[in-house]
C-alpha cells in the first residue's frame, strides 16, 4: 500500500512519510460517511508501519475541509430529532484521539477554508502550516450546535479562553494571519510557496530523529494533564529511553565529528 486512489482522499506513502489529501474539492473537502472509513482504513496502515517518520495533511482544490458535509444527511420530517452525538463518537472521537495518538508527528497544511470539524481536524494535528489566504471558522452557533470534534478542548488551550469564546459564539472566521498571531497555528505562509514548505517539511521529517520526535509529541501532550513533580517523572522516562537508541549514539557522534547526523528512526 505505497499509493492508493480512494473516493474521498488519496494517499500516498513514500520514504515513510504519508500523505493525506482530503479529495472532494467541488464540496471542499467536507466530512462523509465514506471519507471517515477510508482515513480509518488509511490510519490502520499508517499505525502497522514500524518505519513511519510522519505524516502530511492537506486538501484538494481551494478549501481544506469545510466540516461534516451537511447535504449527507436526510431532511429531518416535523417533530423528528437527529442524534447528532451518534456520528461524534462513532467518527470523530476516534479520528481525533488515533491522529493524537500516533507515534509520528502529523503536520497539516491548510490550503484554504477550514470550517467546523474542518478546523477541528487541523487542530489535532500536531503542526498547522496555512496559506495566507485561508481562514479558520467555528459556525456551529448560526446552526444552534456547539464546537466539536475536539475544538472546546483546543482552541481554549491554544489561544485562550476569551478569543476562544469569541470564535465559537460570534462565528467571526479568523485569519491565516490572525491564526498565527495567536497561537492558533505555527506559521502563515504564501499561497504560492505551499508546495515548497511541504517538500522541506518531507525532508525534515525523512531525515529527523523519529523516535525523539514521537516521544516529544506525547510529552508535550501529556503536559496538559500532568503536575510539574509528574512531568519531571515522564521527562526522565522518557529520556531513559532516548539514551538508550541507535539513534542518540548517532546524533552524539555526528555532534562531535562536526556533521550532519543519519538517522535510522531506531
Amino acid at each position: 500500500m505505497e499509493k492508493k486512489d480512494y473516493e474521498t482522499i488519496v494517499f500516498d506513502y513514500r520514504d515513510c512519510v504519508g500523505y493525506i489529501t482530503l479529495n472532494r474539492p467541488d464540496k471542499l473537502n467536507s466530512f462523509t460517511a465514506q471519507m471517515h472509513s477510508e482515513l480509518r482504513e488509511v490510519l490502520d496502515f499508517l499505525e502497522s508501519r514500524a518505519d513511519l517518520r510522519g505524516v502530511i495533511l492537506t486538501g484538494a482544490g481551494r478549501g481544506f475541509c469545510a466540516g461534516q458535509d451537511l447535504g449527507e444527511r436526510q431532511p429531518l420530517e416535523p417533530g423528528q430529532f437527529r442524534d447528532l452525538g451518534e456520528a461524534l463518537e462513532k467518527n470523530y472521537k476516534p479520528l481525533v484521539l488515533r491522529m493524537r495518538a500516533l507515534p509520528a508527528p502529523i503536520i497539516c497544511f491548510v490550503n484554504g477554508v477550514a470550517a467546523g470539524a474542518g478546523m477541528s481536524l487541523a487542530l489535532a494535528c500536531d503542526l498547522v502550516f496555512a496559506v495566507k489566504s485561508a481562514k479558520f471558522i467555528q459556525a456551529f452557533a448560526k446552526i444552534s450546535l456547539v464546537p466539536d470534534a475536539g475544538s472546546t478542548h483546543f482552541l481554549p488551550r491554544l489561544i485562550g479562553t476569551q478569543r476562544a469564546m469569541g470564535a465559537a459564539m460570534l462565528a467571526e472566521p479568523v485569519s491565516a494571519e490572525q491564526a498565527e498571531q495567536w497561537g492558533m497555528i505555527w506559521k502563515c505562509i504564501e499561497d504560492d510557496q505551499l508546495q515548497s514548505h511541504m517538500q522541506t517539511v518531507h525532508t525534515q521529517l525523512v531525515s529527523g530523529a523519529t523516535r525523539a520526535l514521537a516521544a516529544t509529541k506525547h510529552a508535550l501532550y501529556a503536559s496538559a494533564d500532568n503536575s510539574l513533580p509528574e512531568q519531571l517523572e515522564l521527562e526522565i522516562e522518557l529520556q531513559r529511553e532516548m539514551g538508550m537508541s541507535e539513534d542518540y549514539r548517532e546524533g552524539s557522534r555526528a555532534f562531535r565529528e562536526k556533521r550532519k547526523p543519519l538517522f535510522q528512526g531506531r
